[in-house]
């Protein structure tokens, strides 16, 4: 059975940091992303990587994001630097299997930033 799971999320203040962290169980993954989603908006593209081991951060503000994939756990961590209130989100991980080429979605962890 396959599970993927977001965790790390909470509150924090504005200037801080976190890391999210995507387990995907009971699947090799070809791709993994991070989505984020605010209420009535659509879910935005922040990061991905491939088997290829690249990354990119669409759109995003240089050095926003660092995202680091652990092969043999099958995590990535997505970690958020200098959060403002507008990353107040729910953050989504999205991954392909390598072998099916079937995707999946975890069920969001809550970054609220706040002081």
């Amino acid at each position: 059975q396959v599970q993927v799971v977001e965790s790390g999320g909470g509150l924090v203040q504005p200037g801080g940091s976190l890391r999210l962290s995507c387990t995907a169980a009971g699947v090799r993954f070809s791709f993994m992303a991070w989505y984020r989603q605010t209420p009535g908006k659509q879910r935005e593209l922040v990061a991905y990587t491939s088997t290829t081991g690249n990354t990119t951060y669409p759109g995003s503000v240089q050095g926003k994001y660092t995202l680091s994939r652990d092969y043999a756990k099958n995590i990535v961590n997505l970690q958020i630097h200098n959060l403002r209130p507008e990353d107040t989100a729910v953050y989504f991980c999205y991954v392909v299997a390598s072998d099916s080429g079937r995707n999946y979605w975890g069920q969001g962890t809550q970054v609220t930033v706040s002081s």
